[in-house]
């Protein structure tokens, strides 16, 4: 799906880690929600609360799950499943253009 139809944008940004990822919240009538975003090239942690799922739109970056071994490669076309409550880290070479879709 390359666009949203009848949604509701939150106009403020989710600004993290000073500026290097930049999201906007997306709200569904059916009460679902998603993040639309970009990530600078870096190292980011972040925390679940809901379960995720982070779709790549371009760009690549490899993530692990905070108590796992293997770092997963993931590129543009792609999607990987977060846990609810979890950690995961995330390594950017390249500006990476995201959507988080929360699950539950």
């Amino acid at each position: 799906m390359s666009e949203f139809k009848e949604v509701t944008v939150v106009k403020k940004a989710n600004i993290y880690f000073g500026g290097k990822v930049i999201s906007h919240t997306v709200l569904f009538a059916d009460g679902t929600k998603k993040t639309l975003g970009v990530m600078q090239p870096g190292e980011y942690e972040f925390s679940t609360g809901a379960a995720e799922i982070m779709e790549i739109l371009s760009g690549e970056l490899e993530w692990l799950l905070k108590g796992e071994n293997e770092w997963q490669k993931i590129a543009g076309g792609e999607a990987f499943d977060v846990p609810a409550n979890s950690v995961f880290l995330m390594k950017v070479p390249v500006l990476t253009d995201y959507c988080c879709s929360f699950v539950g």
